[in-house]
């Protein structure tokens, strides 16, 4: 292993309500070892990158109720294209060299899996993603 990989590795929170068991697929496997504590790792970088999403495309998120500003988010994480690929950025980006040719395998399960989890922590956060607050000059 790497520098770099036990550098990746050690800043990973641990989850402890994660269970690993021998019957897993390895695609689950995969998601509770690595995806959901690098995603949990990156959760902020992953707010403010959605913060900038809800201000690139005109701050329209705002005017929204919460049952569609929840359909918003499921759209941008499933269709826009550019916008999944950043977020795959930020997650693949942590991987250690081994998990990195083992996500290479079963990338589209573990893509789906990746954007299914970080589109229920978006969601879970709505509340952050409230109108901005404009500042009055006196």
């Amino acid at each position: 292993m790497t520098g770099r990989d036990t550098q990746l590795l050690a800043i990973r929170p641990i989850i402890e309500s994660i269970i690993i068991r021998p019957d897993m697929s390895a695609e689950e496997r995969f998601q509770n070892e690595t995806l959901r504590p690098i995603i949990k790792l990156q959760n902020d970088l992953l707010l403010a990158i959605f913060s900038n999403y809800i201000t690139k495309h005109k701050n329209v998120f705002y005017q929204l109720t919460i049952e569609k500003r929840l359909g918003y988010i499921e759209n941008a994480t499933q269709k826009d294209i550019k916008f999944r690929n950043n977020l795959k950025g930020v997650i693949i980006g942590q991987f250690t060299v081994l998990e990195y040719e083992n996500y290479r395998l079963h990338s589209p399960a573990l893509n789906k899996r990746m954007m299914t989890i970080v589109k229920q922590r978006l969601q879970s956060n709505i509340q952050l993603f409230e109108t901005p607050k404009t500042i009055e000059a006196s």
